[in-house]
């Protein structure tokens, strides 16, 4: 009656054992490291900077405990905070020969301490929020009537270069807001206008009136195109502030969308404000010029001459000097878009950007001149250029697209398209939330939230222990394992854990012993009308399941709607809030009738069990140490 196969036991052994291994990271707290990531974009680390690293560090006598490569930066991990400081500054210099224009950025961190073999089992501990470690917290709003401005200027520049091209007269075309509004004098050009919208520029839907005599094109972008525009500027502006945060060297930046025109930005372990402003407002321009390929140039670039008069010589992302024109061809204003994709002769990686009308008569007009010559695309940042790719001409380039290609491989040129259309934000974005929280209140409130959990849970415990005897003791035991795989399941998921998480962790406790309660209580009722105690125990777990499952779905359905509708703090507490009740229904059922039935399923002949004092219909008690089936 009250036995459990043997699957059901390993199924409890198995999640026993993960939850185990997977919250183990989080005990052994964090070490003082230095974090190193490249100051560019079009900057690779590899296995080179780290050999680099690490005999910088013992020419200065520094012995790191571990220095990997992990992803896009380079961790090393020291004993004490004095190390890590003289460890920074030893990096600082091998790593940027000129300091005023660093290549990488030196910062430090906090790695938590965590053996080799656990992080080979991808085993990480919990990421901590803003309110827990400190840092800086930005609520941005994207400014998205200007994206839709921009795309409608863009869109009356190209109109007016394809009416020229098909030889369209009309009385004027301008930009009124979001839409574009065209003139005519004659019924045959509004006729062939309208063709030439419909057939080049679907995104555009038109309205025809008259006035004043004239009769009037009102072209407006497609509500499934404006969308399409919004949701590119917002993906643009994200990936904008990615390249620019990278500087300061978080460790774990949150930068994600948040409603329809939001981006949310948390900076944990950041306290300069002043800065982190400067690096979220900062701009960068894209410039097209055309290479110098003379004598005197070859000369500069091996370094055996002078600069040409009226050049600049930039580096190459490889390194490799290239002296480049003064001139300015074209801009990033021109620039519409970048996407990566693929040659359609050589089938290699390529970046395909598209000009808007004035940068693609230009780029027609330069590139007729200048067939077998290079040009090179620069990235100026914070008054610095830099070369990302100079392609030879092969032929004239018309249309307003533009192909880079040419031993590059598909990563590369993801990124070199992610370089160049988040060269600049798409829209302007204004600050409309701002937070500060300090490293002293960041480690109050983790002493506060550890000693809200842990004294939450000894009182649960005792209470449970000296009212329901035996039966109490496996119900803490169910509730220690909750937290178990609570802690197991958010840290498998690299949550970050915030202050409003730990509160919800706390109620969690409360919440998840309930199970247990009405399981207790149903087993003392069936003792109580004089079920024998095998019996008891089979119908207390049976009649209890369909209360618990009731009011743990209700709780899970509002902790849904926290999470769905929530932002913030909210969703925090939401995401504990529902995995603790998924993983209290496990425990606090599956798990202690496990235990249960382990230690009483097994006697043929049971006469009692301990669960506190079983109060009797007649008035009279008795403990359950005494109750059998015959009374």
């Amino acid at each position: 009656m009250n036995r459990y196969s043997l699957w059901k036991y390993a199924i409890l052994l198995v999640a026993l054992l993960i939850g185990g291994l997977y919250a183990l990271p989080n005990m052994f707290g964090e070490s003082p490291a230095v974090q190193v990531s490249v100051a560019k974009a079009s900057l690779k680390l590899d296995l080179g900077t780290v050999t680099q690293v690490q005999e910088a560090l013992k020419a200065a006598g520094i012995n790191p405990e571990v220095v990997t490569l992990d992803g896009n930066s380079i961790k090393a991990r020291f004993a004490s905070t004095d190390v890590q400081l003289k460890a920074k500054d030893v990096m600082s210099q091998a790593l940027n020969p000129d300091a005023a224009n660093p290549s990488y950025v030196v910062a430090l961190n906090l790695l938590s301490r965590s053996p080799a073999w656990l992080s080979g089992l991808h085993a990480s501990p919990m990421y901590l929020g803003l309110d827990l470690r400190g840092g800086v917290h930005f609520m941005l709003q994207v400014d998205m009537q200007a994206a839709l401005s921009k795309k409608a200027e863009s869109l009356a520049g190209e109109l007016r270069s394809a009416m020229r091209e098909k030889s369209i007269r009309h009385g004027g075309i301008s930009r009124n807001a979001q839409t574009v509004e065209i003139r005519f004098r004659d019924a045959a050009m509004v006729e062939s206008a309208k063709r030439l919208i419909q057939d080049q520029f679907p995104d555009l839907v038109v309205a025809e009136s008259v006035d004043a005599g004239e009769t009037k094109l009102v072209a407006s972008i497609q509500a499934v195109a404006a969308r399409k525009v919004q949701e590119q500027a917002l993906k643009q502006n994200i990936t904008t502030l990615h390249n620019r945060i990278n500087e300061l060297g978080v460790a774990e930046p949150v930068i994600q969308q948040q409603g329809l025109d939001r981006i949310v930005v948390q900076l944990p372990g950041v306290q300069d404000t002043a800065k982190a402003k400067d690096i979220l407002g900062r701009t960068a321009t894209l410039e097209i010029r055309m290479v110098e390929d003379g004598a005197e140039a070859r000369a500069a670039e091996t370094g055996t001459g002078p600069v040409p008069l009226g050049a600049e010589r930039f580096l190459e992302r490889n390194g490799a000097p290239v002296i480049v024109k003064k001139q300015v061809i074209l801009t990033g204003e021109n620039l519409t878009d970048a996407q990566p994709g693929f040659d359609s002769q050589t089938q290699e990686a390529a970046v395909h950007l598209t000009l808007d009308a004035k940068g693609a008569r230009i780029f027609r007009d330069v590139t007729r001149e200048s067939v077998g010559k290079r040009m090179a695309i620069l990235l100026f940042e914070k008054g610095k250029g830099e070369v990302v790719t100079a392609p030879v001409i092969r032929s004239e380039i018309g249309g307003g697209r533009v192909q880079i290609s040419g031993r590059m491989t598909t990563v590369e040129a993801a990124d070199t398209a992610l370089l160049l259309r988040a060269g600049s934000l798409a829209a302007p974005m204004e600050i409309i939330e701002e937070r500060t929280i300090g490293p002293s209140l960041g480690a109050e409130n983790i002493a506060k939230g550890f000693n809200s959990v842990t004294w939450g849970f000894a009182a649960v415990a005792v209470f449970m222990c000296l009212y329901y005897l035996l039966f109490g003791v496996i119900s803490s035991v169910a509730l220690a394992v909750n937290l178990l795989l609570l802690v197991a399941v958010l840290s498998m998921l690299q949550a970050t854990l915030t202050l409003p998480g730990m509160a919800a962790m706390a109620l969690v406790l409360g919440m998840a012993i309930d199970a247990n309660v009405l399981i207790n209580e149903r087993v003392r009722e069936e003792l109580r009308n004089g079920a024998a105690p095998q019996a008891a125990i089979h119908a207390g777990y049976d009649r209890a399941w369909a209360t618990i499952l009731d009011s743990n779905v209700t709780t899970l359905i509002a902790g849904l709607a926290l999470l769905a509708f929530g932002s913030g703090p909210v969703r925090g507490f939401a995401v504990v809030h529902c995995l603790g009740i998924l993983t209290s229904m496990f425990s606090g059922v599956f798990f202690s009738r496990g235990v249960v039935n382990l230690w009483y399923g097994r006697q043929k002949k049971l006469k009692s069990v301990s669960i506190g004092t079983v109060w009797r219909p007649d008035g009279s008690t008795s403990t359950a140490l005494t109750v059998d089936g015959e009374k």
